[in-house]
């Protein structure tokens, strides 16, 4: 997969969220987005998923306006902000459901991608008695379990316990060389610098790329 983005801008009750955008993201790279909360590193991510659509500006993907000539991404997985599932549901049955819109992958699938993440697919407790760990991977397991192209992650590892950052870890340079784009913002600087090919700073709605002598 190929996005380029040209002049990407969104505007919110005359407030510029993202402003004058421009980059391109290839498939099998790590992208870190660092920045403060309200820097627009989530509608950053929103805007690629086409949750929320360019004031001016354009993103491209492989060679399909987003917007234009699609609405969503054709193969993109998410977990943007907090993961919400259905309260009465058990872990497997929520991902069921959702699998059942695009109908692309199987039973076999959807177990493989909790177990990767350390959930275990025949537990019968029922989401909302899970912990916030547990919510967490499930959040995760279904933005991976279609192996999708274009794979953004807010703060995957919000929650969880060293095994648990260890098997995202895993999992994200997984699906790194399998090509995939991805796109991760996350506060640990140390886990962030670990999993980036390139780190961008995101600041006031603006991106720019971190050179080293940015690093702290």
């Amino acid at each position: 997969m190929y996005i380029e983005i040209k002049n990407l801008t969104k505007t919110i009750r005359g407030v510029t969220v993202l402003d004058h955008i421009t980059m391109t993201l290839e498939g099998g790279h790590i992208y870190g987005l660092r920045g403060k909360n309200g820097s627009g590193k989530t509608m950053f991510m929103r805007a690629l998923c086409g949750l929320i659509l360019p004031t001016e500006g354009s993103i491209c993907m492989d060679g399909k306006l987003l917007g234009r000539d699609m609405s969503f991404p054709e193969s993109v997985g998410a977990l943007i902000e907090n993961p919400a599932f259905l309260g009465g549901y058990t872990g497997f049955d929520n991902l069921k459901l959702l699998a059942s819109i695009k109908n692309e992958i199987s039973d076999t699938d959807i177990r493989a991608a909790m177990t990767a993440v350390g959930l275990e697919p025949e537990d019968r407790r029922k989401y909302r008695k899970y912990s916030l760990g547990m919510k967490q991977r499930l959040g995760i397991a279904c933005a991976v379990m279609e192996k999708p192209s274009l794979l953004l992650l807010d703060e995957p590892i919000n929650a969880l316990d060293e095994q648990g950052v260890k098997l995202i870890k895993k999992l994200i340079l997984k699906m790194k060389a399998a090509g995939a784009i991805i796109i991760v913002a996350c506060h640990d600087s140390g886990e962030l610098e670990y999993l980036s090919d390139e780190i961008f700073l995101v600041a006031e709605g603006k991106i720019k790329k971190e050179e080293r002598g940015d690093m702290g």
